[in-house]
């Protein structure tokens, strides 16, 4: 690259809008209604909708689960071609996904609660040397969860 590609690549890049989150994370699962009851029962989320993919031709739907306030957002997919395979986080694709919570004492109560709801959980850790704590867990299909916190 040039410089003059350079500097015309840079201020292209500055002039792009911000991407300012992240609305939802789509789940390929085995056995939809199963993974959605588990998310609803672990997670707290609360059902939205059903809906069949769009401009599909191989068919398939997703459940959509939100937070109250919809500020989370995870569809979980169902796809014809899928064969049941297990999830593999060291294949192409998604390794994991991480939920914020708002403090240390939360993250503990997820804790708690993921015991209580029979789910194997890393407990509350610390990362090195970086400000934040992490519960870690894996949905039915083995797809790895996190809770995060920052710490204060």
């Amino acid at each position: 690259m040039t410089t003059t590609e350079t500097t015309a690549s840079t201020s292209q890049t500055s002039a792009q809008p911000a991407i300012t989150g992240i609305h939802h994370v789509g789940l390929t699962v085995t056995d939809v209604e199963a993974s959605a009851a588990w998310y609803q029962r672990v997670l707290g989320l609360h059902r939205e909708f059903d809906e069949p993919h769009h401009r599909s031709d191989q068919g398939g739907r997703a459940i959509v689960l939100c937070t109250p306030d919809m500020s989370v957002s995870v569809g979980l997919d169902h796809h014809p071609a899928n064969q049941g395979e297990g999830f593999d986080p060291t294949r192409t694709g998604l390794d994991h996904v991480c939920f914020q919570v708002a403090s240390l004492d939360d993250l503990q109560t997820w804790a708690t609660r993921l015991d209580t709801e029979g789910v194997h959980n890393s407990g509350v850790y610390a990362m090195d040397a970086m400000p934040i704590s992490l519960v870690t867990f894996h949905d039915p299909d083995g797809i790895q969860l996190e809770l995060i916190a920052f710490h204060a």
